[in-house]
């Protein structure tokens, strides 16, 4: 998931012993001791705060820069009080993603977050994949295809792999199109565990734009924010669905603080339309729902901290997939339209 970083402005850095200093007191408040708390992902939640306000501080630095050399003064001003309320809005931000961590350090817990990633525990072979998990089959020639309101993406399990670490990973493409041009190319690194798991081993990123009045007017790479690999960095694998879902389990999908932070909640794991919870029926197209779920369909509510105010549910049917998304707060669907990992994509229902 990429998210824009936040601008503000910056009044001064803080030396290298400060800085050290607050590194101690952070270290000492997890607790590095056997008798004493541990409450290390707390103490990362805090570090992360500092370093998001440190960052707005930086980045409004540099649109001041800018602002200076605007060359009319009513426009020069206009900039400089933007500014003022881009420093507000940020550090509202920081705040907001400081609470979301530490939400989610309650469903966690507060160990440090270190999971395996030993290639004994993997399945290298993505052709024959004899340990697919049906709610995420990950097999070479494996293609999905959805349709939102104002764009469509297509998955495909690409016939490569990638040795991350040890770890064989298929890559996956997510192409994202609006009116037919590119969006956001993506490729993602997911390895098959032996236990069921379908983890995630990284992704690579790009997202374009096209600008008014270029000729040609083609999408050009702006940004590949949210891009991430195990090992680089610091980053850390994550689980994309677990092998063994359990209503009321939380998990985290990805991990590299700043970058990738995704999570998720298993909220059912019986779901067929109308049979349960009546939310989790809420902007569900019945019929997709009642061609793919026999009460046997799983749904997740995926967040990132790095989003505070976005929540999404997720809808797998066994054999299929991922076969519905559901933005919570405004009711937009991303749903699927064809695929050809069970006789049933045959028959899709469609928008």
């Amino acid at each position: 998931m990429t998210t824009p970083r936040p601008t503000g402005e910056h009044t001064g850095l803080p030396t290298l012993l400060s800085l050290g200093a607050a590194a101690a007191l952070l270290l000492a408040a997890a607790g590095t001791g056997e008798a004493a708390p541990r409450r290390f992902c707390s103490a990362t939640a805090r570090v992360q705060y500092a370093a998001c306000q440190h960052e707005v501080k930086d980045d409004l630095l540099v649109e001041k820069a800018i602002c200076v050399n605007v060359t009319h003064d009513d426009a020069r001003d206009e900039c400089l009080e933007e500014l003022e309320a881009t420093r507000t809005e940020s550090n509202e931000e920081c705040r907001a993603q400081r609470e979301a961590r530490r939400e989610l350090c309650d469903l966690l817990g507060e160990d440090r977050y270190d999971p395996g990633f030993d290639p004994a525990d993997f399945d290298p072979d993505f052709v024959t994949a004899a340990h697919l998990n049906p709610y995420l089959p990950i097999a070479v020639g494996s293609f999905w295809a959805y349709e939102a309101e104002d764009e469509s993406n297509t998955v495909e399990v690409l016939p490569k792999t990638k040795l991350i670490e040890g770890v064989t990973c298929a890559v996956v493409r997510d192409l994202v199109l609006v009116d037919g041009v590119a969006k956001e190319d993506t490729a993602d690194w997911i390895a098959q565990a032996l236990n069921g798991d379908v983890v995630y081993c990284g992704e690579e990123v790009k997202d374009f734009e096209i600008f008014p009045g270029d000729d040609p007017n083609e999408p050009e790479l702006v940004e590949t924010d949210g891009s991430f690999k195990v090992g680089r960095d610091g980053a850390k694998p994550g689980v994309l669905f677990l092998g063994t879902a359990v209503v009321g389990a939380t998990y985290r999908q990805e991990w590299a603080p700043g970058d990738a932070e995704d999570a998720a909640t298993v909220l059912s794991t019986t779901y067929g339309f109308g049979h349960g919870d009546p939310a989790l029926d809420q902007h569900v197209p019945q019929d997709l729902a009642d061609h793919l779920c026999n009460d046997d369909c799983a749904v997740t509510a995926d967040f990132t901290p790095l989003e505070p105010d976005t929540l999404e549910r997720k809808y797998y049917a066994p054999g299929v997939g991922l076969f519905l998304e559901v933005d919570v707060e405004s009711g937009d669907v991303n749903r699927l339209v064809d695929c050809n990992v069970d006789p049933r994509c045959a028959t899709l229902p469609q928008p």
